[in-house]
């Protein structure tokens, strides 16, 4: 049935664990010495745009498209699997490197036209090389993953996140103790900051070719003998853009929406904005906040299993089955994760992020964004697993529908919610909505075309893993009334570790006590 997936997305998890805990060193830095304004708002509307990009070809696209056909060709002719890898990673530096060059140059019209200096479009010039570095270690890594090696795809965001910590550490401490200046101001430090994301992306394709070296994979730009192939890839690539990436177009498309007064203006058709400066910050904070779980668990079990899940598709019932132990895992691990984080999302937030010129208010901005996108973590999770079932299938064209519909709900949603109370939360309630939806959607199309992933198994563990999440929020929400009126760092870290320690415990021993076979899958792989 597959079962070796979880020994990979143990291995997986636990460096992505790691990269997520420097990720959040590295967001709790930049909150304390940019806090919740402009100059952060600027940097990450322009690290959004190459971030994207390593979002969809990273766990997307490029890595669905290209991992089946490789993996087919390495297995019945290797040396041909070598000329083809060769080809695909000189195609993809050429294409995108052109990509880069025709961004900058516009770029610098679009700046040079502004009658005043556009920070924004600045760090974008800056990073926007970043967008080929990153995607050319998406596909080395996918390389990797196809001869058991998950380790290098997981652990390059680890030098991204110490790169951009040194950077602002130096702006923060060296510049001043070294005498350069008695203070850096926000402006060039968050210049240098960019900078540091092109020094990462340098030293992740080095690591990731360093690791490629005993696979005698070479560039080359030959493209007869391999076009078949690279066709198939290509043909794929753009609806699993679509497929993958709608959960992380969905996210930019948020971006751009909390970002508005930032890089245009205070209003719009003549009326005020209704997201104040500071709005995208903290809407990128939330994000970092419920992609933790999600990239550790969501997205490691949906990366580990989609090659079983290639292999067997020519086998319904070994297919499904794998496909069924998936979502159950995906389920058990993602529902209780948006429990708890909806409990622990105030204290959760001030324990990362508050001090500085973080204030208490930027947490409470964030807790309440954090509220909007935690209920559907389970969703996210198995959205990546199903689109990537189509795939091992052959269809790429119906998540493409879905993932179309999508767009436009979140779009729709996100006019419509700004406008409310919620406000920036609003854009993330959008997004919550739409992951839903597409799960139900993508499950009754599955339901159709290879019978019910509802098996009753599936719908006796999802009720099991219900029940033991709510014992879990039972526990943690009257532990929780001993730390309510306190709003000091040390109080917040003490909340967070305690409630999510309790709440952890108790959902485990209530799995135990369920007999959740579940809980031996994720411990153990077996």
């Amino acid at each position: 049935m597959g079962r070796g997936f979880e020994r990979h997305a143990r291995t997986f998890t636990v460096l992505t664990f790691i990269s997520r805990i420097t990720g959040f060193a590295r967001d709790a830095l930049l909150a304390r010495v940019f806090g919740a304004g402009a100059v952060m708002d600027a940097f990450n509307f322009a690290f959004q745009v190459p971030n994207l990009f390593r979002r969809l070809f990273g766990e997307g696209a490029l890595t669905a498209s290209f991992l089946p056909v490789y993996t087919k060709l390495d297995r019945d002719h290797p040396e041909t699997a070598r000329q083809f890898a060769g080809l695909m990673l000189a195609l993809l530096a050429v294409l995108l490197s052109g990509v880069t060059i025709v961004g900058e140059i516009a770029l610098y019209f679009i700046h040079d036209m502004s009658e005043s200096p556009m920070l924004g479009i600045q760090l974008l010039m800056v990073m926007l090389p970043y967008m080929p570095l990153v995607c050319l270690v998406a596909l080395v890594g996918a390389m990797l993953q196809t001869h058991g090696k998950f380790g290098p795809s997981a652990a390059s965001p680890i030098i991204l996140n110490i790169s951009i910590v040194a950077a602002a550490f130096y702006g923060s401490y060296y510049a001043v103790n070294a005498g350069v200046t008695e203070h850096l101001e926000p402006v060039p430090h968050i210049q240098i900051v960019a900078w540091s994301v092109i020094v990462a992306g340098l030293l992740q394709l080095a690591w990731s070719l360093w690791s490629l070296r005993h696979h005698r994979i070479r560039p080359h730009l030959d493209m007869k003998p391999n076009w078949p192939h690279m066709k198939e890839v290509l043909y794929k690539a753009l609806p699993m853009l679509l497929g993958l990436g709608i959960f992380q177009v969905n996210t930019f498309i948020d971006g751009l929406v909390a970002s508005y007064q930032t890089m245009v203006g205070p209003t719009i058709f003549g009326v005020d904005y209704p997201l104040p400066p500071g709005s995208m910050t903290v809407l990128s904070y939330g994000q970092r906040l419920y992609e933790f779980p999600l990239g550790v668990f969501g997205v490691a079990i949906a990366t580990a299993i989609f090659p079983a899940l290639a292999r067997e598709s020519n086998d319904p019932d070994r297919f499904m089955a794998t496909l069924r132990r998936g979502m159950r895992l995906s389920f058990f691990i993602g529902f209780p994760a948006s429990v708890g984080l909806v409990l622990v999302r105030e204290p959760l937030a001030a324990a990362i992020f508050q001090g500085g010129k973080f204030s208490h208010e930027d947490v409470q901005k964030v807790g309440f964004v954090l509220a909007m996108y935690a209920p559907a973590i389970w969703a996210y999770s198995m959205q990546q697993l199903s689109t990537r079932a189509f795939y091992a299938l052959g269809d790429s064209v119906s998540p493409v529908k879905v993932s179309v519909w999508m767009v436009a709900l979140n779009f729709a949603l996100n006019m419509i919610l700004i406008w409310t109370p919620l406000g920036v939360g609003g854009l993330a309630l959008s997004t919550a909505i739409a992951a839903i939806v597409q799960i139900i959607i993508m499950t009754r199309i599955m339901h159709k075309r290879m019978g019910s992933i509802m098996d009753r198994e599936t719908r006796a563990s999802f009720a099991r893993t219900v029940a033991a999440s709510a014992a879990m929020a039972g526990v943690a929400g009257l532990a929780s009334l001993a730390f309510s009126g306190h709003d000091t760092w040390l109080w917040s870290v003490a909340a967070t570790l305690v409630l999510a320690g309790l709440g952890i415990i108790t959902y485990m021993a209530a799995a135990r006590l369920l007999k959740m076979p579940e809980l031996g899958w994720a411990i153990r792989g077996k």
